[in-house]
């Protein structure tokens, strides 16, 4: 099977394990995989390497080996960048949209005191962009991942971060260039933060949020979760407090962290 072509045809992580697996192939994934066969290999990568776009599949040695460990790992990562930093030591950081400056001066706090680890995260607003944002003024390699296509950008208020680490740093989708913004990426692009991932950080969310799904993934990866513990009387922190005292580490300095990388 060719994965690139497979990919463009809109093959999902989970049919590919249905290919691989022999499983069940449904009529969809039949029309799929056929139309696979009609795309033009050399045509595509001419465009990748026209727009600065690279890839590897699961089976190259850069693949991330915790990522490959995930049910449903994609097959395939596009990138641009340095896809020599899927071989770091990855501290996922996430937390919701509405983060407030505890977010921004928790993580000045605690990220520059972090020793040999990259962090990753969703390039979203809100505590993803505070920490892609302190970890490259601060020199640490930084991954973003994206929910969609290298064509597309969402939200308008990290674009400029994207620039820089696409030529320093990385970014990496799943996804072909051309795919648009769909709601269910999101939660699907948090199962590569989480799988990629020695650790993910929980900044700040609500009771009920999708920082959290993204914790519980992290878990089902048998990862080490952590959340910042917060002001009991702010909705952000209801979250991670109930998740503290459901077992997650509580992170009050960067040694917290460290010593699980060491």
């Amino acid at each position: 099977m060719d994965l690139l072509l497979l990919s463009y045809a809109g093959v999902t992580s989970k049919e590919y394990l249905a290919l691989e697996n022999n499983g069940w192939i449904s009529p969809e994934l039949k029309r799929k995989t056929a139309y696979a066969e009609t795309l033009d290999r050399a045509e595509i990568l001419a465009e990748l390497e026209q727009k600065n776009i690279g890839y590897i599949t699961h089976e190259h040695r850069l693949y991330p080996h915790l990522l490959k460990e995930i049910y449903d790992f994609p097959y395939i990562l596009y990138y641009r960048g340095d896809p020599g930093l899927l071989g770091e030591n990855m501290l996922g950081v996430v937390g919701s949209r509405k983060a407030t400056d505890y977010t921004k001066k928790s993580l000045k706090l605690l990220l520059p005191s972090l020793e040999n680890i990259a962090i990753i995260s969703g390039l979203a607003y809100g505590a993803d962009e505070a920490a892609h944002r302190i970890a490259i003024s601060n020199n640490m390699k930084t991954i973003g991942v994206l929910a969609f296509g290298h064509d597309t950008h969402y939200p308008k208020t990290t674009a400029d971060i994207r620039i820089e680490m696409e030529k320093n740093h990385l970014t990496i989708s799943e996804y072909p260039p051309g795919t648009s913004i769909q709601k269910w990426q999101f939660v699907a692009r948090n199962r590569i933060i989480a799988g990629c991932a020695r650790g993910v950080l929980v900044t700040e969310a609500e009771e009920k949020s999708g920082s959290l799904i993204t914790l519980e993934m992290a878990l089902d990866d048998n990862r080490n979760v952590y959340c910042l513990p917060g002001n009991i009387t702010s909705a952000l922190s209801k979250g991670t407090n109930l998740r503290i005292k459901e077992g997650a580490s509580a992170v009050t300095n960067a040694q917290d962290i460290q010593r699980d990388f060491d």
